[in-house]
C-alpha cells in the first residue's frame, strides 16, 4: 500500500516521536501559557467526509459507518505508545507550587468523547461540581483550546474539513 511506504519512509523524518527534553519543553509551555501543569498536549477528533476507493469496503470505516475520537485514540499509535510507556514521557514531575503532593504523571486533555486514564484527562461531567472541579473544568478547557484553535485554522485553509453529510 501506498500508505505503508509513505508512513515507513517519511513519518520518521517529518513526525518524530518526540525525546524527553522535547515533552518537558511542551508541558512548560501549557503551564506558563493555559496554566495547566504537566499537559503535553490536548487531543480532539474531526469528522471528515471522503469519498472511499472502490472496493475498499469497512477499511474506511466502521461498522455502523462511524469511529468514536475516543476508539481512533486508543488504537493510534499515540495511543498505544502512551498506554505501553514508549514515547520516552518523563514518568511524573511534582506540580508547580505544590512539591509537598509528590509527583504527578504527565498527561494528555480531551473533551468527554476519551477515555479517562492516567495519561489522559478529560472533563468532570457538569452535574453538581464543587468550586474545585469548576476550576479544574475551566482549566482543563483552556488547554483544549490549542486543539479547537488548530482544527479551526485547518479547517479555514482547507475546506474540505467542513464538509460533512
Amino acid at each position: 500500500m501506498v500508505y505503508v511506504a509513505i508512513e515507513k519512509t517519511m513519518i520518521a523524518q517529518r513526525l518524530p516521536v518526540p525525546t524527553e527534553e522535547t515533552w518537558t519543553a511542551v508541558a512548560n509551555g501549557f503551564w506558563t501559557r493555559w496554566n495547566f501543569p504537566n499537559c503535553l498536549g490536548a487531543i480532539n477528533g474531526k469528522l471528515v467526509n471522503i469519498i472511499a476507493p472502490a472496493h475498499s469496503g469497512s477499511q474506511w470505516v466502521m461498522e455502523d459507518g462511524r469511529s468514536s475520537d475516543g476508539g481512533l485514540f486508543t488504537s493510534s499509535d499515540l495511543g498505544r505508545g502512551m498506554e505501553s510507556g514508549t514515547l520516552h514521557v518523563s514518568p511524573s514531575a511534582p506540580l508547580p507550587g505544590a512539591p509537598h503532593l509528590g509527583p504527578a504523571p504527565f498527561v494528555m486533555v480531551g473533551d468527554a468523547a476519551f477515555p479517562l486514564k492516567t495519561y489522559l484527562m478529560r472533563p468532570y461531567p457538569a452535574h453538581d461540581l464543587t468550586h474545585d472541579k469548576r476550576i479544574f473544568n475551566y482549566r482543563l478547557s483552556r488547554a483544549r483550546m490549542t486543539v479547537e484553535c488548530t482544527f479551526g485554522i485547518l479547517s479555514s485553509r482547507w475546506r474540505i474539513f467542513n464538509l460533512t453529510n
